[in-house]
């Protein structure tokens, strides 16, 4: 039953719900209760079954730990690290001693089958930091190797038209509270998905109109101002939509188990269901393209960029300066015009 009647097509929307059903009627059937635990996303993660490889990824976690990387890091860190040793694995390779750089190599062919080209230069990094890890030089070197080059794509942004329909539906009532105001503080502030998820109630003052944050990704501390039509969507939800549950992060799945958000994925369907209702067009719209959208109307706007830096909690300016390719009239005005050679043949 994932067939959706609209549209006569596979629906995943429809598959996950009815999978959820069948999982909390299993669970009443055998347990006489009901089990409304949050199920991981993949249902789990495969390790090695090698002692000593198992060892690598246990010592692995407890360092990033140590650490203090920030959990997405985390997470892309260990992505690689585990596919690398399970690479080895099923190649007969139970211990790393026996692994040389042509290993390297081989488990990043295996991902082009898989991954897009652009996206192979971010597995070459995330699999350096577990090598540098191991102190394995010629696993590093091998790296070299790939020739995995890095990508820069013009940064997209959303039109005039797109940004209004979607601030009027959210401030109009249009989109529910809860979902309006992650959606206006991801397309205003430029809010990441993770600081989105762990916005807790202590972060907002309300007498000064701010939100302070420390945030996930780089550690460092950020204030943001509270613009009214975020404040008084934001005060909807806590005061009236809001479950009352001992959670105090700020928002929270409305169905049981009210936790907060478990990933970026569930941000992202609350922003793209959002464009939707606001009749953009637009079916795929995360909090990374809402993120580019501030920081380039804030560069048009003519803000310095010292000033967006602190905005979008940028750890360096490196980060805020790609984004002045997207500044097309400030970019025409450094153009030079080309000589005129004397004699140039027609």
């Amino acid at each position: 039953m994932t067939t959706s009647p609209r549209t006569g097509r596979f629906s995943d929307q429809r598959r996950k719900s009815y999978g959820r059903l069948v999982r909390l009627l299993d669970s009443y059937v055998l347990t006489g209760s009901v089990d409304l635990s949050m199920v991981p996303r993949g249902g789990g993660k495969a390790a090695p079954r090698s002692e000593e490889l198992g060892c690598l990824l246990a010592r692995w976690s407890v360092e990033m730990g140590q650490r203090g990387l920030a959990v997405n890091t985390r997470a892309s860190y260990d992505r690689e690290a585990r596919g690398y040793l399970l690479y080895l694995e099923g190649q007969g390779v139970t211990s790393l001693r026996e692994a040389g750089g042509a290993s390297v190599l081989g488990f990043l062919e295996s991902l082009r089958g898989r991954w897009a080209e652009s996206s192979m230069w971010s597995a070459v990094i995330n699999l350096r930091a577990f090598l540098k890890f191991l102190d394995r030089d010629d696993l590093q070197e091998a790296l070299d190797l790939a020739n995995a080059k890095r990508h820069h794509g013009i940064i997209p942004s959303l039109g005039d038209e797109d940004d209004q329909a979607v601030l009027q539906a959210c401030t109009g009532g249009l989109i529910a509270a809860r979902d309006a105001a992650i959606t206006l503080l991801a397309l205003v502030t430029g809010l990441r998905a993770c600081d989105l998820i762990a916005l807790r109630l202590s972060d907002i003052n309300w007498r000064d109109s701010t939100i302070g944050i420390v945030q996930q990704k780089t550690g460092n501390p950020l204030t943001l101002p509270l613009l009214p039509a975020i404040a008084e969507r934001l005060a909807e939800y806590v005061l009236t939509m809001r479950p009352d549950v001992g959670n105090d992060h700020v928002f929270l799945r409305s169905v049981a188990p009210h936790t907060e958000f478990s990933d970026h994925s569930s941000i992202y369907d609350v922003t793209r269901r959002t464009f939707s209702a606001a009749g953009t067009g637009r079916s795929k719209v995360g909090t990374r393209l809402l993120r580019h959208n501030a920081a380039t109307r804030l560069l048009r706007a003519g803000t310095p960029l010292p000033t967006i830096a602190a905005v979008l909690g940028h750890a360096g300016p490196e980060s805020t300066n790609a984004y002045l390719a997207t500044d097309t009239e400030h970019m025409r005005a450094c153009v030079l015009p080309l000589p005129v050679l004397q004699g140039a043949g027609q």
